[in-house]
């Protein structure tokens, strides 16, 4: 047997308590390049801990449909984890709150296609998830001595659906 989850447009005011949505809507931060070029200054809150860099690498993920499973989320407690995408396609996103070290239920959001992502530190999060191709992601996370990966595998699976 699995759940039903409703996947929903992102927005930043639902996705708040898991991390940064980063978008260019409304008027720049400022103009820079002699007035050529809006600057939307700021759009996340990178934390990498003490002991951290920031890394920035290329993802590939193959993509996916919905309705699509939900067996498992991770987390990492040592630092955010932007995706950037480098296409214009939508992808899913599926967060979960944390209910004392586990995930509680999760939420699902699709993005419009041209926005990207930032989980806050410790969040639980499914997998890459792009519903079109190319998958093609720009990552930037933790690169650090300890590892920063924790998985949680649902009992009882989710599926994902559209809203």
């Amino acid at each position: 047997m699995t759940q039903v989850l409703q996947a929903h447009p992102l927005t930043a005011e639902a996705f708040a308590p898991f991390g940064d949505v980063l978008d260019a809507t409304g008027a720049p931060d400022k103009l820079i390049n002699q007035g050529l070029c809006g600057r939307f200054h700021d759009r996340a809150q990178v934390d990498f801990g003490p002991d951290g860099r920031a890394g920035i690498s290329i993802f590939n993920a193959e993509p996916r449909a919905l309705p699509c499973p939900l067996d498992m989320v991770e987390r990492h407690p040592d630092g955010s984890q932007a995706f950037i995408p480098m296409h214009q396609n939508p992808f899913l996103i599926v967060v979960a709150p944390d209910a004392s070290g586990t995930p509680g239920t999760p939420l699902a959001f699709v993005t419009d296609g041209a926005q990207a992502i930032n989980f806050h530190r410790n969040t639980w999060h499914g997998v890459l998830t792009p519903l079109a191709a190319p998958g093609l992601f720009a990552v930037i996370d933790r690169i650090g001595p300890t590892p920063n990966l924790e998985e949680h595998w649902f009992t009882t699976p989710w599926e994902v659906q559209t809203a």
